[in-house]
């Protein structure tokens, strides 16, 4: 007993020693800091790779511009490029990026869903996200009435899901969440928005212990972002303001046609969507084929609407908010452009485009009721934006954000929660949850096949 006990004192004597308490602390500090710095890193990359997206998203927009204004060809690239583009992008998308396909935001929900670090990482790896954005880019570059701002968040996920592992960190959804708000803060300079998207659309099911991973990963991403492009609000800014009764009446309009209009698209895509994965059946030349007939008919909208329905519509909505009328049937042309982009499948996402459709909206409607576009583009950019993901504090807060009209507030809240009471009356299904439980299903079935290997 005495010896043990001597042994335990020199022990302890020996644990309190000078060296030993520094070599301790030492250790306990580079544990302890290590997963933070890699995070912190982490996140300043999604700020820089968003915007590196943006600046290159641009480009393919002015380069697709340019071929179709040149006198000799621009007819032939109008009506031949789309439907090649979007086969192409399609073809490779199934043969060397699998699951890059579509807006993105699905894949970051359902990745959300699993335990295994292996199923989270076919829907959310490095791999996946370079496909993300080239194939995005293609896209653009084909005239695809697609956005940015949803592929942005499966790669601003993909990108916090591999620091996370690099940094030894165990909460992989708050790493999704976080970094998927990052994205969408980065995307359009809107970090509430980011963190109202990770809080309603992206965790149903939020857990306050997220919310420092999700704030420190937003304020990072926008320094970087803040730091290469400065403090702008996307649309410019606007100063109109509901001050009169018909004003008033111009919400309630807005909100119920924007958000009847923004169901139809997603009841629309979902079902369109469902009747090509039946036919398809996984044949690769089917989908791809599927892909192509949807950019010739992208091309045929295009040359109908003088060009105005290509890209991401970010010109036409952002004159209407500063007052400049969009032609009463542009919102029609855009409606049917964006919806044929999103059921060819090719990478890309919706929300720039249902702004753009929303800002026409709105602007007829303001003519209809002899009003100012200005006012009523932001309106219909809410109703109709909240009806097609069916997310009305994120589609508020963005547009607030975009806008940096601060006298708006109640009146686009107002248009928000109308268009999502009347998407929900017209269509049940939430978009990008809807979508997401493919993903899942698909997942399942793959890792089933693997465990099970070939059939003897």
């Amino acid at each position: 007993m005495v010896k043990t006990t001597g042994s335990g004192s020199r022990r302890r004597r020996i644990g309190r020693a000078p060296m030993v308490r520094r070599s301790r602390a030492m250790w306990l500090s580079r544990r302890l800091w290590r997963p933070r710095l890699v995070f912190w890193f982490g996140a300043l990359a999604v700020g820089l790779v968003s915007v590196a997206f943006a600046e290159l998203a641009d480009w393919a927009q002015r380069a697709f511009a340019s071929m179709r204004s040149n006198d000799g060809t621009g007819f032939l690239v109008a009506l031949l490029v789309p439907p090649l583009g979007f086969a192409l992008s399609s073809f490779l998308a199934l043969r060397f990026f699998p699951y890059s396909q579509g807006s993105g935001i699905p894949q970051a929900i359902a990745a959300r869903h699993f335990e295994a670090d292996g199923e989270r990482g076919i829907l959310l790896s490095l791999r996946v996200a370079a496909g993300k954005i080239l194939l995005t880019l293609l896209g653009l570059l084909s005239g695809a009435s697609i956005g940015r701002e949803g592929p942005t968040v499966q790669v601003g996920a993909a990108i916090m899901l591999a620091a996370g592992r690099l940094g030894g960190m165990a909460h992989a959804r708050g790493l999704i969440l976080a970094g998927s708000a990052a994205g969408i803060a980065a995307a359009f300079n809107t970090p509430l928005a980011g963190i109202v998207f990770a809080i309603e659309e992206m965790g149903r099911a939020y857990e306050a212990r997220t919310n420092g991973l999700v704030l420190s990963a937003v304020v990072l991403a926008g320094l970087a972002s803040l730091a290469l492009t400065g403090n702008y609000t996307y649309f410019g800014q606007s100063d109109a303001v509901v001050a009169s009764a018909s004003e008033w009446m111009l919400v309630i309009a807005c909100g119920v046609v924007g958000g009847g209009l923004g169901a139809l698209f997603s009841a629309g895509a979902l079902a369109l969507m469902r009747r090509v994965r039946v036919w398809s059946k996984g044949r690769a030349m089917r989908v791809v084929g599927i892909a192509g007939a949807c950019g010739l008919l992208v091309a045929l909208i295009g040359l109908a609407s003088g060009g105005a329905t290509y890209g991401t519509g970010y010109e036409q909505a952002r004159s209407a908010i500063e007052g400049s009328p969009l032609p009463p049937s542009y919102f029609l042309a855009k409606f049917a452009a964006g919806l044929a982009s999103m059921v060819s499948g090719i990478p890309g996402g919706i929300f720039a485009p249902s702004l753009s459709v929303g800002a026409g909206i709105g602007s007829t409607i303001g003519l209809v009721l002899g009003l100012g576009s200005g006012l009523a583009a932001t309106l219909g950019m809410a109703g109709y934006f909240a009806g097609v993901v069916q997310a009305p504090m994120t589609a508020f807060v963005i547009i607030l954000e975009m806008t940096g009209n601060q006298g708006n507030v109640v009146p686009i809240m107002l248009a928000s929660l109308i268009g999502f009471g009347t998407a929900r009356l017209v269509s049940g299904s939430p978009l990008y949850h809807s979508l997401s439980r493919n993903y899942v299903a698909d997942v399942l079935r793959q890792t089933r096949s693997e465990r099970e290997g070939p059939a003897t």
